[in-house]
């Protein structure tokens, strides 16, 4: 990983920590949308669209000034870029320097240790390794 991208996932880490936590609209009324994620206000006179003032001063909205810079965007924190394997002919695809895997939670234990074993031989790193 360069010293560019290693830079751009600290500015990441730093923006992330300050970024609110967007909730649904009118969340703190109805309970069914608490644990829901963020979805626009689309309302033809929705204030909060319009952002009419006191209405949504407490509030805020979702904008591009939120973003992660595009270099790093869809990185794991690490720095690899995540790929989903299922079976060992899976690690085949995978770039080590560049990519690691995350292992598929429907894959059994006997599969699962044989790809942990095969990616090591191929110094692939493991996101998600058993516990054994």
């Amino acid at each position: 990983m360069d010293k560019e991208i290693a830079r751009l996932l600290k500015v990441r880490r730093r923006q992330k920590a300050r970024k609110p936590e967007f909730r649904h609209f009118e969340a703190h009324k109805k309970l069914r949308l608490r644990d829901k994620g963020w979805r626009r206000p689309k309302g033809l006179h929705n204030k909060w669209r319009e952002r009419v003032g006191g209405k949504w001063s407490g509030r805020i909205l979702v904008s591009i000034g939120f973003g992660s810079p595009k270099a790093v965007r869809g990185l794991h924190p690490s720095g690899y870029e995540e790929v989903l394997v299922y079976n060992v002919k899976d690690l085949e695809k995978v770039n080590p320097e560049r990519q690691a895997i995350r292992i598929a939670s429907s894959v059994g234990m006997k599969k699962r240790l044989m790809i942990e074993e095969k990616a090591k031989e191929l110094g692939i790193k493991i996101l998600n390794p058993s516990s054994r």
